[in-house]
């Protein structure tokens, strides 16, 4: 395995232990974590791999096999830490005095800026070969909250629980449903080839940074509605139309989308149940159109991808992630997936945009160790 072999160029010695955790995907359910709601993700065969030895001097020795030099990055202290380093340095910071230094090696395949949360494999995959090779005895989903943690107060993004949650309890074959609230979970069987059916990411390949940006001020539209109705959080409105009464403007159109979005997430899984995985498409288009409208996080890239991709013969589609950028998914008949593809590439073309990237996803495996 590379990162092995440059562990052991770059530290002299074979790492203790190697973990991989997966990106994800979000089947349906945006912006709804962090507002207590429901999410239904699933891990995707992409991910980070960490391959790490711990150390008692303190001192954090890094390196990527993605990074430009191909050297190792040395922080005595973790203000040194910048960049990528910072999901690193975060989760050992996280566990205080647990922990003191490591070496570590990454390496990793998820496509970058196309919203499938390589940040979160990251801190995944480190907090699960921390808690391994230091005997933590640390679950799963505590391994995703620490990591969520990291995320929120050392690197300064205010994101929910599901990315970080998705890489850690994922299982083949399955999506994840997560209550952001309880934090309780269950594997919903996701066979898409059983029913000749095929989930493609499309990458619009437009780069999007959430940190302190436009993602923020939406948790603040959404945190600042529900104190105006009364509520913990926007998951705890039950009568919509009396809501959307009382508040106007953009907290309005938040409000309507979480609520709504929530409906559609369990909605989804109650077909997913069923066995009815054809009949999904329709939830995944009314999520886009909302996210697109109430929620205002696409983009024009993200639009026509839908739009083409449903043209092209999908199912249902809508944008996946954050927003503002990243990726859209399609929910596609296998026999039907040139069809997709080259619609979506001709409607980009017509209007100039970059080629779209196309990444077909099976749910993959959450969180392991690699002998």
């Amino acid at each position: 395995m590379r990162v092995v072999e440059a562990f052991r160029a770059a530290f002299g010695a074979s790492p203790q232990t190697v973990w991989r955790a997966p990106g994800r995907v979000n089947l349906i359910g945006e912006h709804t974590d962090y507002n207590d709601g429901f999410v239904l993700p699933f891990a995707v065969p992409w991910g980070l791999t960490a391959a790490l030895t711990p150390r008692a001097d303190g001192v954090v020795r890094l390196l990527s096999l993605q990074s430009a030099d191909g050297e190792p990055v040395v922080m005595e202290t973790r203000e040194e830490s910048r960049g990528w380093t910072r999901y690193v340095v975060g989760v050992l910071a996280m566990l205080g005095d647990r922990v003191a230094g490591a070496d570590i090696a990454i390496d990793g395949d998820v496509p970058q800026g196309a919203g499938l949360s390589s940040s979160a494999a990251l801190e995944v995959a480190v907090a699960s070969a921390l808690n391994d090779v230091h005997g933590l005895g640390m679950t799963p989903m505590e391994l995703a909250l620490l990591s969520q943690k990291a995320e929120n107060d050392f690197v300064g993004m205010p994101c929910g629980i599901m990315d970080q949650a998705a890489s850690a309890l994922c299982e083949e074959g399955h999506a994840l449903f997560l209550d952001c609230r309880s934090l309780g979970s269950r594997s919903i069987p996701f066979d898409l080839a059983a029913h000749g059916l095929s989930l493609l990411i499309i990458d619009t390949q437009v780069h999007h940074e959430h940190a302190g940006g436009e993602y923020a001020k939406r948790r603040a539209e959404c945190e600042s509605a529900a104190r105006k109705l009364g509520v913990p959080a926007l998951r705890d409105v039950t009568d919509l139309a009396g809501a959307l009464a009382q508040l106007q403007g953009d907290e309005r159109k938040r409000t309507e989308h979480v609520v709504t979005e929530n409906h559609r997430v369990e909605a989804l899984v109650g077909l997913l149940r069923a066995g009815a995985v054809t009949e999904i498409g329709a939830l995944l288009n009314a999520s886009h159109l909302s996210l697109r409208d109430l929620y205002e996080v696409s983009s024009p890239e993200l639009d026509v991808a839908v739009e083409a991709a449903l043209k092209g013969g999908a199912r249902g589609a809508r944008m996946t992630g954050g927003g503002f950028g990243g990726s859209a998914i399609a929910l596609v008949p296998v026999e039907r997936l040139e069809s997709v593809q080259e619609s979506v590439s001709a409607a980009y073309a017509e209007r100039g945009y970059q080629a779209p990237r196309f990444l077909p996803a099976t749910p993959a495996q959450g969180a392991h160790r690699i002998a």
